[in-house]
């Protein structure tokens, strides 16, 4: 069945929002059983990679070759996609869900006049850029009434500011990638961005000191080897790590497709959206949540999200001569047609 494009364009739009959305409630989640950031991170990766290539081996989907060319830009991307991964588990470690949304809230409005400068994109008209201010008195507000904000102030916002200057980033560069690297399958992508993504992953669970306290962990439930420690852990952990690897790997496709589709801010701006199931399915089942007046704050940023339209792409000087070329040849063709008119009116009036 084949999609339109408006079609294509929602359908990717609500796959990534399912994925993103869930994401980051199932690793705030894993993170209440095994507190280890970058760990978990990692076993996501590995998770999607193996996932990938056993689909390539049993012929369900076909997957792009490895190119050099294709390697250093994506070693960039990979830098920043691994920073804002972790430093987005580090804010779901030591603050709350609401926290990370309000720091991806305030992205879109930087990246509208990264979009501007990089991208080809017009300046946010006056409505759209309404609305981005909308999100940021949202996201004030807040921050105003926001516990942890009040109690140990900037110290508390110091991973969502890393987070945000890291999606920044990450969202531009990712379209510029996109704008000038085309893959045959979908899975091109999504191959980069796992298999060179686990390294820097590994590394800072070593910084952090992850995998000493892991064995530290270990100990502490009586386990020897990983095998153990597997039948000791309850159930739900276990199924929690497995949905996670799922809906890492669903994020990845859906992530990207839906990257083609629209801007950068139009991308970033779906990802602040999509948060609105996340928080009310964080309401529903955990304790540790904004509130009320901060919650008001965090839907008015969704509020003003909803107001925004994408800003149309940018004409070249080319495109605009190419215009005026053609507004003056038509021009002169209608005035070449008036004075044709007249002249073979005149012997008429004469006679």
């Amino acid at each position: 069945m084949q999609l339109t494009p408006e079609t294509e364009v929602i359908a990717s739009i609500i796959s990534y929002s399912l994925c993103s959305g869930s994401l980051v409630l199932v690793n705030k989640l894993i993170l209440y059983f095994l507190p280890f950031p970058s760990i978990v991170i990692t076993i996501q990766l590995f998770a999607s990679i193996f996932l990938i290539y056993g689909a390539n081996l049993f012929g369900v989907i076909e997957i792009d070759p490895i190119k050099w060319d294709y390697l250093k830009p994506y070693m960039v991307y990979t830098v920043a996609f691994s920073l804002g991964v972790y430093t987005n588990m580090q804010c779901l470690n030591l603050a709350n869900v609401e926290t990370v949304i309000v720091a991806r809230a305030l992205s879109p409005l930087i990246v509208s006049f990264f979009d501007f400068s990089f991208l080809g994109r017009e300046l946010p008209s006056n409505r759209s850029l309404a609305s981005l201010c909308v999100i940021v008195l949202g996201a004030m507000g807040y921050a105003n009434a926001d516990d942890s904000f009040n109690k140990l102030g900037m110290v508390a916002y110091l991973w969502p500011f890393l987070y945000l200057g890291c999606i920044t980033f990450e969202m531009v560069y990712g379209k510029k990638i996109v704008q000038s690297i085309q893959f045959k399958t979908m899975s091109g992508p999504v191959q980069y961005t796992n298999l060179l993504g686990w390294p820097p992953m590994v590394a800072f669970a070593i910084i952090g000191g992850e995998f000493t306290e892991f064995t530290e962990f270990m100990q502490s439930k009586g386990a020897t080897t990983i095998g153990e420690l597997i039948r000791l852990l309850p159930n739900e952990c276990i199924a929690l790590v497995i949905l996670g690897c799922i809906v890492g790997t669903g994020i990845g496709y859906s992530g990207w497709w839906c990257r083609h589709k629209v801007s950068a801010t139009s991308y970033t701006l779906i990802g602040v959206i999509n948060k609105c199931f996340t928080v009310i399915v964080n309401l529903m089942i955990w304790d540790k949540h904004a509130s009320p007046a901060g919650i008001a704050g965090l839907f008015l940023c969704l509020v003003g999200g909803a107001f925004y339209k994408q800003a149309p792409m940018r004409k070249s000087d080319g495109d605009i001569i190419m215009k005026a070329q053609a507004e003056k040849d038509m021009g002169q063709s209608d005035s070449d047609g008036q004075i044709d008119e007249e002249n073979i009116t005149k012997p008429l009036i004469k006679k």
